[in-house]
């Protein structure tokens, strides 16, 4: 029902993700008292201020990775390790990086439960990536960021895309960034709302973090 109904009928097309969107148990990924809702069309709260993003978005910034099977990717707010977990069946290994050392911890366990064995999650500020991991041929950011920080870029492997919300505390463009050599040029892809993205290269702090991963 959900991939049929928030997914196809709005345009998603590429047939792994879809397959993955389906094989993925979503309501594994929320607290207890929001399971009869995992599969609804829209963000849910999963503590410490976060949400799991809405179906539809987690698909639309993955399929703009365009991702093959054998790319190395970085997701920047694990989470609840949803997104990582659709990612690691769509791609080869996949670097998380969560700034809650408690989601992070839960993202690892519930992952290694579901034997998703091709995710790191490490705890860390994601506004400056992870270059031990570097270069990635796809880094996706599920947190708004008042401009795209500079070490994402220059972390991203030649033809690497870079998917990220940039824009205020409570609104954002979703963008999407190509390296060329030295140069990556963007373009905006539609408007979304997601809690803003802390640390040194992000809001250090500031926004009201009420939603996250919602189409607007």
């Amino acid at each position: 029902m959900m991939v049929r109904h928030q997914l196809k009928s709005r345009g998603i097309r590429d047939t792994r993700l879809l397959e993955a969107m389906g094989n993925v148990p979503r309501h594994v990924f929320v607290p207890r008292e929001y399971v009869d809702q995992a599969y609804a069309d829209g963000p849910l709260p999963i503590g410490g201020g976060q949400t799991i993003s809405q179906p539809f978005m987690v698909a639309w910034m993955t399929e703009l990775l365009t991702l093959t099977g054998q790319e190395k990717i970085l997701e920047v707010g694990t989470g609840s390790g949803y997104q990582a977990a659709i990612l690691s069946l769509l791609a080869d290994r996949i670097f998380s990086i969560e700034r809650s050392r408690e989601l992070a911890a839960q993202a690892r366990e519930r992952l290694r439960w579901l034997g998703y064995g091709n995710v790191e999650v490490i705890e860390g500020d994601g506004s400056q990536g992870y270059p031990e991991g570097a270069p990635y041929d796809g880094i996706i950011v599920t947190a708004g960021a008042p401009d795209i920080p500079r070490p994402l870029l220059e972390q991203l492997a030649e033809v690497g895309r870079l998917v990220i919300p940039v824009g205020g505390s409570g609104m954002q463009m979703l963008v999407l960034a190509q390296r060329r050599g030295d140069e990556f040029p963007t373009r905006e892809l539609g408007s979304c709302a997601f809690v803003p993205l802390l640390g040194r290269y992000g809001w250090s702090g500031r926004g009201d973090g009420r939603s996250r991963g919602g189409r607007l």
